[in-house]
């Protein structure tokens, strides 16, 4: 959809398409609706909304080229919906107050602005992402939890790859298959990524494509380069967000390795899971480590770690010489190798699974995606059947007398007993008419 450009906004540069339909239209996705604050004075929900909202505009006119003056004027004297706010708080409290309340929205989003890295071109946005893929991959990832977290932007950042943009679309059913979990879990992901701003969601998708998301990347300048995931009071650990600062704790693991195992039914809960993931990812970044330095390179706890060595040992996908772990010359095929521990070793991953008591966990997850997904096209299509037959065939009018409450001889009767109602005829035009008998 197109909006015409009038009066003043035809003067200045283009705002983006998105934004110049959130300006006209305001946030009908309520994509700024949740998580965010402004300073200063008292927060109400709309309030909230309408300063993420008017921040969000105001970066988009920052990246545009418009001059604050520019935007203070469009904001009140337009009859834009994302102006609404400044224009109520003009009527209610004056125009320097509102002047004001625009101001600090620019300087803020422009100071944001300022602090990010420019991506003008495709090349500039893989360089971005590939830092931020490497600030991920050094974040202590603790806890069940913030391991499923980890999982989340894995997929997404593969995704957005191959998007070549932080906005990319992808549905939960689809993101819990490449995550290799369940959607209720992915979706309680979503739900933690986007309360640590790490995510937004811009919309809820339609019936035939999957919601849109932003995955949203800070630079080293405004976050620590190590962002931390204590424990918190939910079972496994919660991220509490990245602006926690904390020193280095030597996580490291290799991203790419984690991203093309964690489908497979190896690695599903009741398997070696996400901290097994994570040794394996954090031994195929840096092979040859000590349980202490696995454990604090895959962010798992002592025992854990060593439970997860042991249970890979027995595999044949680790081999152990003095205190050092290696992973095996085939292990990220999931080919293990003979060893004191193990006489008979894995043959892939498939086998791994099997022995796991995890195989074929994928193919049910799959299957039963499928069929939400049949019953929802089912669904959809039946309702757009009754809206079609609602346009085409509308209900009569009820003073209009229908065939079934009508007799031959003219007579009124209920069409459930066939009695006679006394005192009701229909008149000329069809209608219904009470009158003497």
């Amino acid at each position: 959809m197109t909006h015409q450009r009038t009066g003043l906004l035809a003067s200045l540069p283009p705002l983006s398409t998105r934004m110049h339909k959130i300006l006209v239209l305001g946030d009908q996705d309520n994509a700024y609706a949740a998580g965010n604050l402004q300073r200063g004075g008292k927060n109400t929900a709309a309030s909230d909304h309408a300063w993420a909202m008017t921040r969000a505009v105001a970066a988009d006119a920052v990246r545009a080229g418009w001059s604050r003056v520019s935007f203070v004027q469009v904001m009140l004297d337009g009859p834009y919906k994302a102006g609404q706010h400044a224009r109520t708080l003009h009527h209610r409290r004056g125009y320097d107050k509102a002047a004001a309340w625009l101001q600090r929205a620019w300087d803020g989003a422009q100071q944001y602005v300022l602090s990010t890295d420019p991506i003008s071109t495709r090349q500039d946005f893989h360089a971005a992402l590939a830092a931020f893929r490497s600030r991920i991959e050094c974040t202590p990832w603790k806890g069940i939890a913030s391991k499923t977290d980890l999982r989340n932007l894995i997929a997404r950042m593969d995704i957005c790859a191959r998007a070549g943009s932080w906005d990319h679309t992808v549905s939960e059913r689809d993101l819990a298959e490449q995550m290799g979990c369940s959607r209720t879990t992915a979706h309680n992901s979503n739900q933690r990524l986007l309360r640590a701003k790490l995510l937004r969601q811009l919309d809820n998708g339609s019936p035939t494509d999957g919601a849109r998301w932003m995955l949203i990347s800070r630079l080293p300048s405004t976050t620590s380069h190590h962002w931390s995931t204590p424990k918190g009071p939910e079972a496994g650990g919660a991220m509490s967000g990245p602006d926690v600062r904390q020193t280095d704790t030597g996580a490291d693991i290799d991203s790419r390795a984690a991203g093309q195992l964690m489908h497979l039914d190896a690695f599903a809960h009741h398997g070696l899971g996400g901290s097994g993931l994570a040794v394996i990812a954090a031994l195929a970044e840096r092979d040859g480590q000590s349980l202490t330095e696995i454990q604090a390179s895959a962010s798992t706890s002592r025992p854990t770690a060593y439970r997860q060595l042991g249970m890979l040992k027995a595999l044949g996908l680790i081999q152990q010489e003095g205190e050092l772990y290696h992973l095996s010359p085939a292990a990220l095929e999931g080919i293990g190798t003979p060893t004191q521990e193990c006489d008979i070793p894995v043959a892939g991953w498939s086998d791994t699974a099997e022995r796991l008591g995890t195989a074929g966990t994928g193919q049910r997850r799959r299957r039963h995606h499928d069929t939400q997904r049949s019953h929802w096209r089912h669904e959809q299509v039946r309702l757009a059947e009754r809206r079609r037959a609602a346009q085409h065939a509308p209900l009569p009018h009820p003073s209009m007398a229908q065939p079934q409450y009508v007799r031959a001889d003219g007579c009124a009767i209920d069409p459930t007993t066939g009695e006679v109602i006394v005192g009701l005829y229909v008149a000329t035009d069809g209608r219904w008419v009470w009158g003497a008998a």
